[in-house]
């Protein structure tokens, strides 16, 4: 099996897909963030609801209580 190499187009392709990932994770990151700020100006939730919530779920994260193999 003869082994391809990346061309330089290849590398190229690859750059635009990450810029095209970098758009939409902004995209996305304005979207919540947009909908926690209208949620906490109509008194559905309190900033301090939102960043409790935040901590927790980011510790979740840390220490995921799954197993890892």
């Amino acid at each position: 099996m003869i082994e391809r190499f990346p061309s330089g187009m290849d590398y190229v392709q690859l750059m635009a897909k990450l810029g095209d990932l970098k758009e939409e994770h902004y995209r996305n990151t304005l979207a919540l963030s947009t909908i926690i700020e209208l949620l906490i100006d109509k008194g559905i939730l309190t900033r301090e609801e939102v960043e409790k919530k935040a901590a927790e779920l980011d510790q979740f994260m840390v220490h995921s209580p799954y197993p890892t193999v």
